[in-house]
């Protein structure tokens, strides 16, 4: 039995059973999908641009299936309205009413989202459901081009809710 354990976690075996568990972090570091930081000053934002109308029709086809037909919840959270509710007894936390950065937003879709294809939207899907998303609030107008000029001055209704950990990036 002890020598069952000492094979079992000699070095020679754990490499030779576990080679297909995935990449080694170094690997990983260096990959140019997961180096993808934007700032909240839009630092790393890529080019690109996008609607509020071209998002609304992405919006249908990739997102309305957990969040909803209006974005307002279904199996996932809901993304907009409740503008205000933090206040309350009940507060909201969505997208529109909480977050600080309009760029985080566009971080997090193109991470994240849709939940079965993570990084599968352009830059441009990015920007044109960016736009929907924030058009349904009122927090950019409908007709707005968001590219990575415009979104990283979108003044969130909650970006004074946060303490700057980095003030050097808003």
């Amino acid at each position: 039995m002890v020598a069952g354990l000492i094979f079992c976690l000699s070095p020679s075996y754990a490499e030779s059973e576990f080679q297909a568990l995935g990449k080694a972090a170094n690997e990983l570091s260096h990959s140019t999908q997961w180096n993808i930081s934007i700032s909240p000053n839009g630092k790393g934002l890529p080019q690109g641009q996008g609607t509020a109308a071209q998002g609304a029709k992405l919006f249908a086809i990739q997102c309305a299936g957990c969040h909803g037909p209006d974005g307002i919840g279904a199996s996932a959270e809901p993304l907009m309205g409740e503008v205000g509710s933090l206040t309350s007894d009940y507060p909201e936390k969505t997208v529109n009413s909480y977050w600080p950065y309009a760029t985080t937003l566009f971080d997090y879709i193109r991470r994240a989202m849709p939940i079965n294809a993570p990084f599968s939207l352009s830059a441009d899907e990015v920007y044109a459901l960016c736009a929907y998303i924030l058009s349904k609030d009122g927090i950019v107008s409908p007709e707005a081009v968001l590219d990575e000029q415009t979104l990283p001055k979108i003044k969130m209704p909650n970006r004074d809710g946060f303490i700057a950990v980095h003030p050097d990036n808003r």
